[in-house]
């Protein structure tokens, strides 16, 4: 049986708070109960909206924790590098791949364009391209261009992508009905992170992809990009969102419970403990670490909806 490799893959935009924690755990736990290796990946694809001291505390944090990862990060590792800022050469390769499939193409539309009233949403409030620029002209493409730098987007067939998710079973969509054609590539020249993503699991050998429910409808349009692309995919797990008390996502924005709160009230093992008990890891809050945790993890145990932090927990 090949290795399992999971990875923990965060967006360092700022300190972590327990949902990000929450994930880093599943993920290490469910690749460590498998005999897996675990990898970090930063995923600072905006190097100003992840500036590189957080990508360092979160590694310290991690550490701290007790889920340090076998390979990436500052360490690096055999399909480094491990930052996304440093990788647009190796996503320019796989973005010519789909450019000359006739695939790509340039999208004029402003923000305020895509969220107008009448354009179509999914259910979770997501907006759907509706295509405006996916059949101009050369001229209108030349006419737009001179007065605004366009983004870059692929062309998604008229078909509908299945896959059984470890945890929360089978999941479908149709990719031009509610998914559309989807960015590749900002204004800016930044790739998206539909591609990057991608590509970076295929490369780094992850076998494994666990992260939040909210991201499940990201992965019918990522099974064709890996298709399309010739690369192999990983078996995915989505789990369940952590909320604050009060029924609200836990954000870094709003700061809820950073783990710079949690580090001056609790040691790692009780942050570890607290966190096991309300995914069903436990039958009690009590102080473990994650190695501690190996032995028995099962992901029967971990709830298919979303998890209400008890009030006081932390």
């Amino acid at each position: 049986m090949s290795t399992v490799v999971g990875r923990y893959a965060p967006s360092p935009s700022g300190r972590m708070h327990l949902g990000n924690l929450c994930c880093c755990l599943l993920a290490w736990l469910s690749a460590k109960a498998q005999g897996g290796r675990v990898v970090l990946r930063i995923e600072d694809l905006d190097p100003e909206r992840c500036p590189r001291h957080f990508a360092d505390q979160l590694e310290a944090d991690l550490a701290w924790l007790g889920l340090a990862a076998d390979e990436g990060g500052s360490a690096g590792g055999p399909a480094g590098p491990y930052y996304q800022s440093q990788r647009s050469a190796i996503y320019q390769q796989y973005y010519d791949k789909l450019a000359a499939m006739g695939l790509v193409y340039p999208c004029f539309c402003s923000r305020s364009q895509l969220h107008a009233a009448d354009a179509p949403h999914r259910s979770d409030g997501q907006v759907i391209y509706p295509g405006t620029c996916r059949n101009l002209t050369p001229a209108q493409i030349a006419e737009k261009s001179a007065k605004r730098p366009p983004a870059w987007r692929v062309r998604v067939p008229d078909e509908e992508i299945a896959f059984v998710d470890r945890h929360l079973g089978p999941y479908a969509e149709n990719l031009a009905r509610d998914c559309g054609d989807f960015y590749l590539r900002r204004a800016d020249g930044i790739f998206a992170y539909q591609l990057a993503v991608v590509v970076d699991d295929a490369l780094m050998g992850v076998t494994e992809v666990v992260r939040g429910a909210d991201l499940l409808s990201s992965t019918p349009r990522q099974l064709w990009l890996y298709r399309m692309l010739g690369l192999t995919p990983p078996r995915f797990c989505h789990m369940p969102l952590l909320l604050a008390p009060d029924g609200r996502r836990l954000s870094k924005r709003d700061g809820d419970v950073s783990l710079e709160h949690l580090q001056a009230r609790y040691t790692p093992a009780e942050i570890v403990g607290r966190l096991a008990w309300v995914c069903g890891l436990q039958p009690s809050p009590d102080p473990r670490t994650p190695a501690q945790l190996i032995h028995d993890f099962d992901w029967a145990r971990v709830p298919k909806t979303d998890i209400l932090l008890p009030e006081g927990l932390f």
